[in-house]
């Protein structure tokens, strides 16, 4: 019996620390700074891998953990956060805190191994998704716009890790994750519109689920893929891209157009829950094409 609860315990310390750092929002930045660090290198250092991939768990993680503390009272109201470790009382303030503190330590600590430069811009994601972000979601719509910036630095910190300068390539690779966000998060924002609200968050640019948010974000998915398809035109200095790497990347962005316009039409919580994940495939797909075709190229 005693073994049984030593188990469950684990179990639910684990799973309390998976979602205080929210691992699958964590696992994917982690994803798109190793995607952007393969693209920027010229040689492959696997140990700078493995320390970005460790100092950009702690940064998100410590950024979400923050998130928690500050939006303890608000996630109770909301059916998808009111489990939440802190919510429910299974992780105190005081120890989420001091988690939050020491990822934030081991965070840039690692990555200013890499190089200062990289850890500069973790430190400033990290401050920006939880000082102006995180405040501003209850107050105005342009939180979303704050909350881009932070969102857009994982896959040209990559770029830094592999580079240590911030040049045209790594703001490309900026640019595309930057405008992503928008219909990302508005499609989100979209179909949780209801909870969002008992939460008093204003996440839709219009702060209604009507034809001028649709038409937004419609703009901004289109935004998104011209800048995506920017490196084959030869003028993103080392960022490259091939005839067929690019038609491939514009063929999926067609994708993700479709659905917005979908939801355009609809707008329906269900056409925005597909344009969400529509919007996850192209960002993920997107970055192996890039990997792939400098590599294959």
């Amino acid at each position: 019996m005693a073994t049984t609860n030593s188990s469950l315990s684990s179990v639910s310390i684990i799973s309390d620390f998976k979602e205080i750092t929210k691992m699958r929002l964590s696992l994917s930045v982690v994803f798109s700074a190793i995607a952007g660090y393969l693209l920027g290198a010229e040689t492959i250092d696997f140990g700078t891998i493995v320390l970005l991939a460790f100092g950009g768990y702690f940064m998100v993680g410590a950024s979400n953990a923050y998130n928690q503390i500050i939006e303890r009272d608000l996630d109770v109201l909301m059916d998808r956060t009111k489990n939440r470790p802190i919510p429910t009382g299974r992780i105190s303030v005081n120890s989420a805190f001091a988690l939050a503190v020491t990822f934030t330590i081991l965070g840039i600590a690692t990555l200013y191994i890499i190089n200062p430069r990289t850890a500069m811009y973790g430190a400033i994601s990290i401050f920006l998704y939880t000082s102006v972000y995180t405040p501003l979601k209850t107050k105005t719509p342009f939180s979303v716009f704050a909350g881009a910036i932070p969102g857009a630095i994982p896959f040209m910190l990559g770029w830094v890790a592999a580079r240590d300068n911030f040049g045209i390539e790594s703001g490309t690779l900026f640019a595309i994750q930057f405008f992503w966000q928008f219909p990302h998060f508005w499609a989100i924002g979209w179909f949780l519109f209801e909870d969002y609200k008992k939460g008093g968050f204003f996440m839709l640019p219009t702060g209604k689920r009507d034809k001028g948010t649709a038409r937004q974000i419609i703009i901004y998915t289109i935004w998104t893929v011209l800048v995506s398809i920017i490196p084959v035109f030869g003028v993103t200095g080392d960022l490259k891209l091939s005839i067929v790497a690019a038609a491939i990347v514009f063929a999926l962005g067609l994708v993700m157009i479709f659905y917005s316009l979908e939801l355009f039409k609809k707008r329906t919580a269900q056409a925005a829950k597909q344009l969400m994940l529509a919007s996850v495939a192209y960002i993920t797909l997107l970055q192996i094409v890039y990997v792939a075709d400098k590599f294959i190229r």
